[in-house]
């Protein structure tokens, strides 16, 4: 039986979710760009805090890598009920403390009738069903991943696609140079053999002629170029592998953008000529462009 294929992620993504929870509405936003590793971080208030180690779990069961930004926020409903009394030992207590604050510094303001409203605990303990916010705030995350994966996903495939052509193009080039490179060894075999008649007109030692002919034949094969060529089309067998196979794929498309590279290098360094030399060159840019892709690739 084959193996189930992955699909494959782009690193950047979002996803936003709302929900009215435990009597307040409760907005989460997930934003993602690309990383080396899956770096994590919350922006939310002291409701949530207590819910990090959950979330944190959550995320990272769907999320491999990528700079991930998980944003949550929480604003009480406009129905929601107040509390008909103040937490009258906590103002005994404020107005005590603002009293001795003003004896010291005569000039001081008091405290407005919003700010003691505002004091944490003066309108009482906070009425929001802690069990309840947290388990409708971690369904409302798993909702969230399902979309931001989801957009992740449709981003990878234009990756994908992007990459792909870029692999056929490099399958055209070496194509079209494969069947030249004998004559293009050939004729400068030739060449270099003409020269060095020209370089060496008083040669005529029989010994000294094989010795020139095994140079020039040895740097003959020095320059062939088909195991080069060989290679370059299995790293381009393997890309096409793991794009299809998908899953967490980024780091294994990056190990063989650096094998293709080191191909097109020795392509360019072995070259005898200006076909061959644009031939690598062009190779290179195209391995390029791929490399851009996939740094944004899981």
């Amino acid at each position: 039986m084959s193996a189930m294929k992955e699909t494959l992620h782009s690193m950047t993504g979002y996803a936003a979710e709302s929900a009215d929870i435990a009597g307040a509405h409760v907005t989460l936003e997930l934003r993602a760009v690309n990383s080396r590793f899956l770096d994590l971080s919350f922006r939310m208030g002291e409701d949530f805090r207590a819910l990090e180690p959950a979330l944190r779990e959550h995320i990272t069961g769907k999320v491999k890598r990528g700079k991930l930004e998980c944003r949550l926020n929480l604003v009480a409903r406009a129905d929601a009920a107040l509390p008909t009394e103040l937490n009258t030992a906590l103002l005994d207590q404020l107005g005590a403390l603002s009293a001795s604050a003003r004896h010291a510094f005569p000039e001081a303001a008091g405290l407005s009738v919003a700010e003691i409203l505002r004091w944490p605990g003066m309108l009482g303990e906070n009425t929001l069903d802690t069990d309840a916010l947290q388990a409708g705030t971690l369904a409302m995350l798993d909702r969230a991943l399902v979309h931001f994966n989801a957009s992740r996903a449709r981003e990878g495939d234009k990756l994908k696609a992007v990459i792909l052509e870029r692999l056929r193009g490099m399958r055209e080039h070496v194509a079209r140079i494969r069947p030249r490179t004998p004559e293009i060894v050939a004729a400068y075999r030739e060449k270099l053999g003409l020269r060095l008649a020209e370089l060496l007109p008083n040669l005529s030692n029989v010994l000294d002629h094989d010795r020139l002919h095994q140079e020039v034949a040895l740097f003959a094969q020095k320059i062939d170029v088909d195991e080069e060529l060989d290679r370059l089309l299995t790293h381009l067998d393997e890309v096409e592998r793991v794009l299809g196979s998908g899953g967490a794929a980024g780091k294994r498309l990056d190990f063989l953008m650096q094998e293709l590279n080191r191909e097109a290098n020795t392509l360019g360094s072995k070259s005898v000529s200006l076909e061959l030399t644009q031939t690598a060159v062009e190779l290179k840019v195209l391995i390029e462009q791929m490399r851009e892709q996939i740094q944004n690739i899981e």
